[in-house]
């Protein structure tokens, strides 16, 4: 091994350059062997380590992320670990087929912890294959696009190999080693791997709508790899200011903060830089990395720091989830479709955005598997290794909405995922929540557990001086729309009930929340944070089948009428009936009630009233215009 010295680097740097068959001849058996991450990866070292292999025997290869162009994973596997055995981190339960058939080689840990790992020496780095940029007129070689661990094992391994690129990007932050600080120089030019960006998934560009209502303008932002967030990304663009700290950057990210979208300048924390600790995409991502002053690496210790993370303003992390069961524990896989889920420290970013002074934490999975045969929101994850707690999840987001399972029951839990799975299974993981006792045996399966929640209808509004959202009645809305009726003014319960009225079991309120979005709809107004909304106003219509038409029925919060909420909420009424072929609107009501009667005149059509004993019976029929 070369002695590390302390003289004039240029000097150092000739004395210390051999071939990569050289370098590679100073390994010996027994030994473990660091190399570099994903697309950091030094090719032309790890090359010809694979080609001397027969002559190495226990060999152990430490790793992060491979994209495996240079296949040790198969040798590994061929050699039956006589020659090569593998050691890589990953945070995933290893259930594809491809994962489990390796798994044996996985070593189970949070990113944030890997670097001690290296530096106590608890598992000791007799060499360290790394991938470094020429160097500056100081002597300083850039890490470019892979700081993560490989960091720390540049700085613990006994020996230290370097292979310098010139098409290494030059990056920012704590990215660089010293000549004097390696043992060998290889020299070496070659194109860095590159991925391209992930084929569109079904339904990808669905659960990217809804998840990127969740996304709040000056939010810093955390996102995993994949074909979702990618669609995520391209749907972030009317957004502003957003900020970025994650563990992979990528070409998406690069074209946000082309349009402006990305400014770093509200993060609360490291302001003004995009902070990161490695990079997956194209030759122009790597390019874009190169002298930018506005982005900075930092090692994995750092970006998956829970309490640096949770230091961010409104910190979001965004990840991929492979399966959810009925009580909230999720497990997180790569998958064809979304390579490198979980090779990252996701329980580093849900814990540390839920820490983060308005953060949250959303996980976005396809309800089905890519067949469309089975359910990812399924009954029990079984034997498969649970990667977020129960405890520990948020926002989960499929093709048919949000869910927030932060502070919820289990039997709020399991209502709230079924009414986002796939309406395919969604009588399945009904009964099989019933037979576990996640529901209570009461419950009865509406026809609003079958329903697809009609995005479209959502509307948010500055009423008032404040945010209120618009959108159709979901059956985890069970208990605010009790507590709205319970919270109304006397008189005003008279007018929506046509009687006294002081208790609203959940069967009283069930027509209400229990709706299949075709012939009966209801729509309400809410405030505050997704999960823990109120309920402000109701309006709903339900079918009459013999004549077609519909009754329809409001109620709005004493302190907010007058506002023009019922009114918002009876346009959406009727432009969801008339899409349904619904004939027309019928509403009874106390002939003391004159806003309900002004509201129902201002339909587009004539309306005509009668008198049913002390009610009054308002109907408009869609076919008959109003004139004038």
């Amino acid at each position: 091994m070369t002695s590390r010295g302390r003289g004039y680097w240029p000097d150092e740097y000739i004395a210390k350059r051999r071939t990569a068959a050289e370098a590679i001849g100073m390994i010996r058996r027994g030994q473990r062997v660091f190399t570099g991450s994903s697309c950091g990866e030094p090719q032309a070292l790890v090359r010809e380590l694979a080609a001397r292999s027969p002559g190495f025997s226990d060999l152990e290869i430490v790793r992060l992320l491979s994209l495996e162009t240079i296949p040790l994973t198969m040798m590994a596997d061929e050699s039956a670990c006589q020659t090569l055995n593998l050691r890589t981190f990953y945070l995933g339960s290893g259930k594809p087929r491809a994962l489990s058939r390796n798994k044996r080689f996985l070593t189970p840990m949070n990113l944030s912890a890997v670097p001690r790992l290296f530096m106590t020496r608890q598992l000791p780095l007799h060499a360290a294959l790394i991938q470094v940029s020429e160097p500056d007129d100081f002597g300083w070689m850039s890490l470019g696009v892979s700081v993560d661990v490989t960091l720390a094992a540049a700085r613990s391994a006994d020996l230290v190999i370097a292979q310098v690129n010139p098409r290494m990007p030059r990056v920012m932050g704590r990215s660089f080693v010293h000549v004097q600080d390696v043992d060998v120089i290889v020299e070496h030019e070659e194109d860095l791997l590159t991925v391209e960006s992930p084929p569109e998934a079904p339904s990808a560009d669905l659960i990217a709508r809804h998840a990127a209502k969740h996304i709040e303008e000056g939010s810093t932002f955390q996102f995993s790899l994949g074909a979702t967030p990618h669609s995520l990304l391209a749907g972030l663009a009317d957004k502003s200011d957003l900020g970025v700290h994650t563990q992979f950057l990528s070409d998406g990210i690069m074209g946000l903060v082309a349009k402006g979208v990305i400014t770093n300048r509200k993060k609360g924390f490291n302001e003004g830089k995009l902070v990161a600790s490695g990079a997956i995409g194209s030759k122009d991502l790597y390019e874009f990395l190169h002298d930018n002053p506005g982005i900075e690496f930092h090692p994995s210790d750092v970006v998956n720091d829970p309490g640096v993370i949770a230091r961010h303003e409104r910190m979001t992390a965004i990840n991929m989830a492979m399966a959810v069961d009925l009580t909230g524990q999720v497990c997180v896989d790569a998958l064809h479709y979304n390579l490198f889920s979980g090779v990252n420290g996701i329980m580093d970013f849900v814990r540390g955005a839920g820490q983060s002074p308005g953060g949250k934490s959303i996980l976005m999975l396809f309800s089905t598997t890519m067949d469309g045969r089975s359910s990812r929101i399924v009954p029990s994850v079984g034997e498969i290794p649970v990667v977020v707690p129960r405890g520990d999840v948020q926002y989960v987001v499929t093709e048919y909405g949000v869910v927030n399972l932060f502070g919820k029951s289990l039997q709020e839990r399991a209502i709230a995922l079924i009414s986002v799975a796939h309406p395919d299974f969604r009588d399945e993981l009904f009964h099989e929540a019933k037979k576990r006792g996640l529901l209570g045996q009461e419950r009865t399966l509406a026809e609003s557990i079958r329903s697809v929640y009609p995005l479209k209808i959502e509307e948010t509004r500055g009423i008032g001086g404040r945010r209120i959202l618009f959108r159709p009645a979901r059956p985890t809305d069970e208990r605010s729309i009790q507590e709205h009726f319970y919270n109304m003014d006397r008189r005003d319960v008279v007018r929506r009930f046509m009687h006294e009225k002081t208790a609203f079991f959940r069967e009283d309120v069930a027509g209400v929340f229990q709706v299949d979005y075709i012939h009966d709809m209801a729509i309400v107004a809410v405030i505050g944070d997704p999960g823990f909304e109120r309920v402000i106003a109701v309006g709903g219509y339900f079918l009459e089948p013999a004549t077609n038409t519909a009754e329809v029925a409001y109620s709005v919060d004493r302190e907010w009428q007058g506002k023009g909420i019922s009114a918002v909420i009876q346009k959406k009424l009727l432009e969801t009936a008339r899409e349904h072929g619904i004939t027309g609107f019928k509403a009874y009501t106390d002939p003391a009630n004159r806003s309900m009667i002004r509201l129902f005149k201002k339909l587009p059509y004539r309306v005509t009233t009668a008198y049913e004993g002390d009610m009054v019976v308002l109907e408009a029929r869609f076919d008959r215009p109003r004139s004038g």
